[in-house]
């Protein structure tokens, strides 16, 4: 049991469901109640089936590809940022570019469930704690997120629609500036590497 706690934390750590809840109220804020389910359902599926496939084959993959972890940060970061700025720059009466019916899957599951930081982690942990130990601690750390996500709707109606739209917006920006620091520890990375040889 000690084993699972040790793998555990340090993907809740990468994970942060608590800080996920801004972005997924502004993603899903106009989306009937029917919708926001399925959405949740496809974002803990899409999610756990991308965790399990690359802690399987994901240093494989890699290496065949000569693809690095910096790399790795800064695709994740480059990617979180643009989807940030859309939604910053978005007017009120602008139209989502975001498809609800992918939703859940992008950029839900992937790139803010289960992002680089939770990949290179999962990483890291298999070889100390065994592929079995991980699974189960990326698991319960993706249900706890979906459970996050599940409970928003009692959460939109104490907080109401300016509160929403304030939150959404502070959740923009920290997803931004996770972005920034997602392609700054990829740059250091990338410098620490050539330095080295």
């Amino acid at each position: 049991m000690d084993k699972f706690w040790l793998a555990f934390l340090p993907i809740f750590m990468a994970v942060n469901a608590i800080s996920l809840l801004p972005f997924f109220i502004s993603f899903t804020a106009e989306l009937e109640r029917g919708r926001v389910r399925r959405t949740i359902v496809q974002s803990v599926i899409t999610a756990t089936i991308v965790a399990v496939l690359f802690l399987l084959a994901g240093s494989a993959l890699l290496n065949v590809l000569g693809i690095t972890v910096a790399d790795f940060l800064i695709a994740g970061g480059a990617l979180l940022f643009v989807i940030a700025l859309d939604e910053l720059l978005a007017s009120e009466k602008k139209v989502r570019l975001v498809d609800t019916e992918s939703l859940g899957a992008v950029p839900l599951g992937v790139p803010l469930i289960v992002g680089p930081a939770v990949l290179t982690t999962t990483l890291m942990l298999e070889p100390q704690y065994g592929f079995t130990t991980t699974v189960t601690a990326i698991v319960c750390n993706i249900l706890i997120a979906g459970g996050m996500f599940w409970l928003s709707t009692p959460i939109i109606r104490f907080l109401g629609t300016s509160g929403v739209k304030t939150i959404s917006k502070i959740g923009d920006i920290l997803l931004a500036a996770i972005a920034v620091m997602m392609v700054r520890k990829g740059i250091v990375l990338v410098i620490a590497q050539y330095a080295a040889r």
